[in-house]
């Protein structure tokens, strides 16, 4: 929507209107960081006064939305139609209830609130892979990033879509949002995209957005934490033992443990200084299997494989691999039984004991069965034939369509750059874990129980313990 824009120069006159306080950092534009803040004098850690100060009145959480929505008659209709969901769906409807407001200042459906002339000062764009052109969010085909950004992509639309047919029953808000003409899906990629690029999780106030808090950005080596004080105020401090040059920029920390995956989708850039090497794939079972449906239906979590680096040694977890590695024969089975309710409910048995609260633990489950090692071997080739797949997904070109270029050297984004880097990454990790998956065959087909299994099998079948390997058993 077109809206009132304000420049950063504004910032220091909206934070002394409503009672935040900057010292000793400055907001200023950072090369190729948009903006950041920056030290105005040689600054040490440990037991110094805050470096910026924001009254618990301006934290931006589901406290806010609802004591907003006390206040405000109107909004209170639109929360209670197209709220409590979750936090992050109220933060959302607030800050899209911000933009119309700063966009029609003489025409105000609700009562204007600081964030009414703070998102002014918020970009429109943020480099993270929703607000993308087509042409760049192709360059993401084969990464792990691809199904989770169609997924967001999707519920982004679902959810707009629904607030959109119930907010048109309420007559201001159908006169504000959609006769006017203003919201349109993309604004709600944009709320979404300024949320997940800025929230924070407080410890009392949980997910929230914080103003000039979230100018902040992230380093690997953060020299700078955030907390709320016993005011509730959220304060940020520099971190005991470290120096901070005046010029040099004061950082936080969005989260070490993340993958790369995880922090392009989030904050639109890739740390290469961090040392956390992972990513997650899903996993589906295997199209042959007569069990597929009620394993998937039983399982509690996510189907996946998660690969990660974890001191020079690369890692797989895939709890799903487990479960699609186990057939009938083996003693795995399904029932259809009468719930405590009288209805009818699908249970998981694992030699006639009743597993269907333990689907994600089979690695444990079959741990004393004598053909543990054959399970094992299983489920490597499971995995190993989902990572080869992915590694093929990510060698073919990106696009066949004329209309979307497939080179991504021929792109000179900022985004393409980090979708090449995404890809770079990810290719190193997946064929790292191939060589894991190969070296622990070995080791499982070298086993005893395993040469015995696969004999046999071969013999009844009529065929050699080599050919069993490919055989459907270890599909």
């Amino acid at each position: 929507m077109s809206r009132e824009r304000l420049p950063l120069q504004a910032l220091p006159a909206w934070m002394s209107i409503n009672d935040a306080t900057l010292s000793d950092v400055e907001v200023k534009p950072i090369n190729q960081k948009g903006n950041g803040l920056v030290a105005q004098k040689n600054s040490a850690g440990g037991g110094g006064s805050p470096l910026l100060t924001v009254p618990h009145g301006l934290v931006l959480s589901t406290e806010a939305v609802d004591e907003y929505a006390k206040e405000d008659k109107n909004f209170s209709q639109l929360l209670h139609a197209c709220g409590h969901k979750s936090p992050r769906h109220d933060i959302l409807l607030f800050l899209l209830v911000q933009l119309v407001l700063s966009s029609t200042p003489s025409d105000r459906v609700c009562l204007p609130t600081p964030w009414t002339e703070y998102v002014k000062m918020l970009d429109d764009e943020i480099p993270v892979p929703t607000l993308w052109k087509e042409s760049e969010r192709i360059l993401l085909h084969g990464t792990s990033l691809e199904p989770a950004l169609n997924a967001k992509m999707l519920a982004l639309a679902h959810e707009f879509d629904e607030m959109r047919e119930k907010s048109s029953d309420i007559e201001c808000w159908n006169v504000a949002f959609w006769d006017s003409g203003l919201v349109h899906l993309t604004d709600w990629y944009l709320v979404d995209a300024w949320y997940r690029s800025r929230v924070l999780e407080l410890p009392k106030s949980g997910p929230s957005l914080v103003p000039c808090m979230d100018m902040a950005n992230h380093s690997n080596d953060a020299n700078a934490y955030y907390e709320e004080n016993l005011r509730d105020e959220v304060i940020l401090l520099l971190r005991p033992g470290s120096n901070v040059e005046k010029g040099n920029e004061v950082t936080i920390s969005y989260g070490s443990e993340k993958s790369a995956a995880e922090m392009l989708f989030s904050y639109g850039f890739i740390d290469e200084s961090s040392t956390a090497r992972s990513l997650r794939i899903p996993l589906e079972p295997l199209p042959d299997d007569p069990l597929a449906k009620a394993k998937t239906h039983i399982f509690n979590d996510p189907p996946t494989v998660e690969i990660n680096e974890v001191g020079g040694t690369t890692v797989w977890t895939s709890a799903f691999a487990y479960l699609i590695a186990l057939n009938e024969e083996d003693g795995l089975g399904f029932r259809i039984l009468q719930d405590k309710d009288g209805g009818r409910e699908l249970r998981m048995f694992w030699e006639d004991e009743d597993v269907s609260d333990k689907s994600d633990s089979f690695k444990t489950l079959i741990s004393d069965h004598e053909l543990c090692d054959v399970f094992k071997l299983r489920a490597n080739m499971v995995v190993y034939q989902r990572i080869q797949e992915q590694l093929d997904s990510m060698s073919l070109p990106v696009s066949d369509d004329s209309t979307v270029v497939p080179d991504t050297d021929n792109i000179g984004s900022s985004n393409a750059a980090n979708a090449r880097t995404l890809r770079r990454i990810e290719t190193e990790i997946l064929e790292k874990a191939i060589t894991t998956l190969e070296n622990q065959r070995r080791e499982l087909l070298a086993l005893e129980s395993v040469t015995a299994y696969l004999g046999s099998m071969g013999a009844s079948g009529g065929g050699s313990g080599e050919d069993q390997e490919d055989n459907d058993e270890f599909s």
